[in-house]
């Protein structure tokens, strides 16, 4: 019989709580050699930035088509002015904004179409810059609509205020305080010397 000062005794029971520890530890080790669920895991940890980069990538690549097409738009229209055919049909504003929108495909809004045509003395006085004011407001304050008489210089802008989805993904591509991007087409010209 073993005393419980015999060194065997207390040698027995270490390897026996030893072989315990050891026995709950070989579960949990094979967890971790376990590799069924790494593709799933993995694809969790990166699938919301890669869905955010694709997301950015296709509203840059939708935000510049947008600014081409309405530039064209403005072009295609500002030579309803420039050949005289808008005055001799005593356009407004409005039926200058609908030919403007006829060019537009589905990717804006025509009601948040802004039109700016102005008449100047020279090519160099022409004002083409974005009307945003210091808090990055769009300012509409100076807008007007001539269209100028024969061989007058003109300048046409249209502006559209379109709204972005993946600004806050560290993407940034606002230029207005209320999280929209200001888009421009301008088409500066001198009219035609048509008789009217």
């Amino acid at each position: 019989m073993k005393t419980p000062d015999d060194p065997s005794a207390a040698t027995g029971a270490r390897s026996r709580s030893l072989s315990t520890i050891l026995s709950r530890i070989r579960p949990s080790s094979r967890i971790v050699r376990d590799s069924s669920g790494a593709t799933a895991v993995e694809f969790g940890i990166l699938a919301l930035p890669f869905l955010a980069l694709v997301g950015a990538i296709f509203e840059s690549a939708l935000c510049f088509l947008a600014g081409q097409i309405l530039d064209t738009a403005v072009a295609d229209a500002g030579r309803l002015i420039r050949t005289g055919q808008a005055q001799a049909a005593s356009y407004s504003s409005t039926d200058f904004k609908t030919q403007v929108c006829n060019r537009l495909y589905v990717l804006f809004d025509c009601t948040g179409l802004t039109i700016d045509a102005k008449v100047y003395t020279n090519f160099t006085a022409a004002n083409t810059s974005m009307p945003i004011d210091s808090n990055k407001n769009f300012d509409t304050s100076g807008f007007g609509f001539q269209m100028g008489g024969a061989t007058e210089i003109v300048v046409v802008r249209a502006f559209y205020q379109f709204p972005l989805y993946f600004n806050k993904l560290g993407l940034d591509l606002s230029n207005l305080a209320n999280g929209t991007r200001l888009l421009s087409g301008v088409s500066t010209f001198r009219n035609e010397p048509f008789p009217w």
